[in-house]
């Protein structure tokens, strides 16, 4: 669970030039995704993932999850 003060902190020093009605409404936005957006999981199965040592010179997120980047995937359900 988001805290929305930390949120709104962050939203401020990220987006100094912003009034407090945009930042409001960007906190409420992303506040809000969790009604909308769910959490997929790693199921390699589920992806059809396929090793290749290849992935990291063509594929921008192979080389940032290579350079220790984490990744959070995110699926919109279905009804919300």
């Amino acid at each position: 669970m988001l805290d929305r003060q930390k949120l709104e902190a962050v939203l401020t020093r990220r987006f100094p030039g912003s009034t407090q009605q945009q930042l409001a409404a960007a906190a409420n936005a992303i506040m809000g995704l969790a009604d909308e957006w769910e959490e997929v999981l790693l199921d390699e199965r589920q992806f059809g993932y396929q090793f290749s040592s290849e992935c990291g010179n063509i594929c921008y997120l192979a080389r940032e999850a290579e350079d220790g980047a984490e990744f959070r995937l995110l699926k919109r359900r279905e009804n919300p």
